[in-house]
């Protein structure tokens, strides 16, 4: 169900001019949930396109409020969505281009946690729209998105810069992630291919799911992968999955969240002050897999 936003002078307000249009929806909200980097991501082939396996987490969440108002304007706890993005998904939406908006983010953008999508989809879904409609809003917006309009994100093939399902993917085994935030927040570029090809991994995809040890070792490779070909060469998360015995670990391939991939109940109690040393910010741990 949708968490009730508290606002507070931390809050970003931005006013945009009032555009006439058919009546405004009534007093909504909606809660979204964002992801945690990729289990893989890479070329479907050499020339492919740019496919990947989220990792969804659900305690990083976007919400999101409307209220009708004459003019538009949006209040943020965080800078996510700049205002002419909101007008531009408005106008996909055929919504009118007015109202309060709210939006409260616990994802730092760039941070490859779907910080942007989620907003998004948030906002769309405030004026009373379903997940798919909005979705396809979105990519007309930014050129790409995470697939996080479906209630099962994980167990799809997604085509970033297509918005398309290429496979539908096997339920995996339950598993933990402890991780955080290191390096540099870089944002998506819809134009940017510059990935390793990651074919045999995906064929590898849906038999691994029958077992965790062999998910965590694809996406662990998936992560050297764009790790060897786009760095950072210093990142310190695959030393840190080896000193914590963890069975793999998981990044986000443009952004900088960082995971360790754990069976469940097995994360050791001392990591998170380890990788906090190692300079990784807010740190999180979730569950995945199995229905989580």
């Amino acid at each position: 169900m949708p968490g009730q936003i508290g606002m507070g002078d931390s809050f970003f307000r931005e006013k945009g001019s009032d555009v006439p249009n058919r009546p405004s929806p009534v007093a909504s909200k909606a809660r979204v949930a964002g992801h945690f980097g990729e289990l893989l991501q890479g070329r479907l082939g050499p020339a492919g396109p740019v496919v990947l396996v989220t990792l969804p987490c659900p305690v990083l969440v976007a919400q999101a409020v409307f209220l009708p108002a004459r003019q538009l304007s949006l209040l943020q706890s965080r800078r996510v969505v700049a205002l002419d993005r909101l007008t531009r998904l408005l106008a996909h939406l055929d919504m009118p281009r007015r109202g309060r908006f709210r939006l409260m983010s616990q994802m730092p953008p760039g941070g490859g946690a779907g910080a942007s999508t989620a907003a998004l989809l948030a906002l769309g879904m405030a004026c009373g729209l379903d997940s798919g409609t909005v979705a396809k809003a979105c990519l007309a917006v930014e050129g790409a998105s995470d697939p996080l309009q479906f209630a099962a994100p994980e167990r799809v093939l997604w085509a970033s810069r297509r918005g398309q399902v290429i496979a539908k993917l096997p339920t995996m085994p339950r598993f933990e992630v402890l991780g955080g935030f290191w390096g540099m927040h870089i944002r998506t570029d819809p134009q940017d291919n510059d990935f390793p090809d990651i074919s045999d991994l995906i064929s590898a995809w849906p038999s691994a799911c029958a077992d965790l040890g062999s998910i965590a070792d694809l996406s662990s490779q998936s992560a050297r992968r764009t790790l060897g070909l786009r760095g950072p060469k210093d990142d310190p998360t695959a030393m840190l999955a080896s000193k914590w015995s963890a069975l793999g670990f998981v990044i986000a391939h443009t952004g900088s969240a960082r995971g360790l991939i754990f069976a469940p109940g097995t994360v050791p109690s001392a990591a998170a002050a380890d990788l906090r040393r190692f300079g990784f910010s807010r740190i999180t741990q979730f569950k995945g897999g199995g229905g989580y």
